[in-house]
């Protein structure tokens, strides 16, 4: 099941706008009905990959929802949209993963949670948060600290024996991604929500910006001042690399 897709202008990729309410509704669906869901989202870092890899686009296009995560997305989808009082309502519809997933609570007939990602401690920390936050589901955690193909393999036996209804894998994107694309057909059937860092965040361990600041767009700046080397080419380079490759996808539309 795909639901309809909306273009995000400039960017040219399409994604699923919704609301915490509106994803808990399709979340309800989607444990009732049981099978195997991918929720993924969008922002500048990940339209660079679909730009520049076409199996990272392949694997968005294929997903069940892409949700809006990244400002700058969130504000050229809502510049698309027809109506007034649209850009007033943008940020009701921009879902990190950290604004749906306390929302599980309300998801009827979930019993059993998967956490896979980050270390050891923070994986822990983070099972044991969401445990309380959603008492009427089993939380399980497996770290993804050094993830490869051997951790990768014993992640896919142990999500078997555990079967899931919903597994939330927090390994940084794009490798998230490609685990999922490359042993999704191996996998017991669930709702895969591809996190990035929210692991760590849920843990406590990593701060999340205040609200007002997420509200003006400007959590870049705040995981800049908090990590430095790690965000700073994200913010300061990666742009410029999304801009070329958006302009070269039009000159050869034009050739």
């Amino acid at each position: 099941m795909t639901l309809q897709r909306q273009f995000v202008p400039f960017l040219e990729v399409d994604a699923t706008p919704m609301t915490v309410a509106e994803l808990t509704d399709v979340l309800n669906r989607f444990v009732a009905e049981g099978g195997t869901r991918t929720i993924v989202g969008h922002n500048l870092h990940s339209v660079t990959l679909l730009h520049s890899d076409p199996e990272f686009r392949a694997f968005y296009e294929q997903s069940d929802v892409v949700l809006i995560d990244g400002a700058p997305v969130l504000w050229l989808w809502a510049k698309g949209q027809e109506g007034d009082g649209a850009m007033d309502r943008a940020m009701d519809y921009r879902l990190g993963s950290t604004d749906w997933i306390p929302a599980l609570e309300h998801i009827e007939g979930l019993q059993r949670i998967a956490i896979i990602g980050a270390g050891g401690q923070a994986n822990a920390q983070a099972v044991a948060r969401l445990q309380e936050a959603v008492p009427h589901a089993q939380v399980d955690g497996m770290p993804g600290e050094g993830w490869n193909g051997e951790l990768e393999a014993e992640a896919i036996q142990w999500l078997e024996r555990l079967r899931p209804q919903l597994v939330l894998l927090g390994l940084g994107m794009p490798l998230q991604e490609q685990v999922l694309q490359r042993s999704l057909a191996s996998l017991p059937p669930a709702v895969y929500c591809t996190v990035g860092g929210a692991i760590e965040q849920i843990a406590g361990i990593q701060k999340l910006a205040p609200r007002w600041i997420g509200r003006l767009g400007l959590e870049w700046a705040w995981r800049l001042l908090l990590h430095p080397k790690r965000v700073a080419y994200r913010v300061f380079g990666e742009p410029w690399v999304l801009l070329g490759l958006l302009l070269r996808r039009r000159l050869r539309r034009k050739g």
